[in-house]
């Protein structure tokens, strides 16, 4: 047995358990989440951007 067992850790309560998850879910759902799926857009529409600045914008080839 390692010094690091579970076994000898105190029981947590399930109440303060499920408290702890709860917290975790919101902390997640309503604040990690969207900072990442607005980064995540935000990105995409920037390199969409930059690539039509290099390229120039979609459409028919020129004449």
């Amino acid at each position: 047995m390692t010094e690091f067992s579970t076994e000898n850790l105190p029981a947590q309560a399930p109440k303060s358990r499920r408290r702890s998850e709860m917290l975790a879910f919101l902390v997640l759902a309503f604040g990690i989440w969207p900072v990442v799926a607005v980064g995540v857009v935000g990105s995409y529409g920037f390199m969409v951007w930059m690539y039509q600045i290099v390229f120039g914008p979609p459409g028919p080839p020129g004449h």
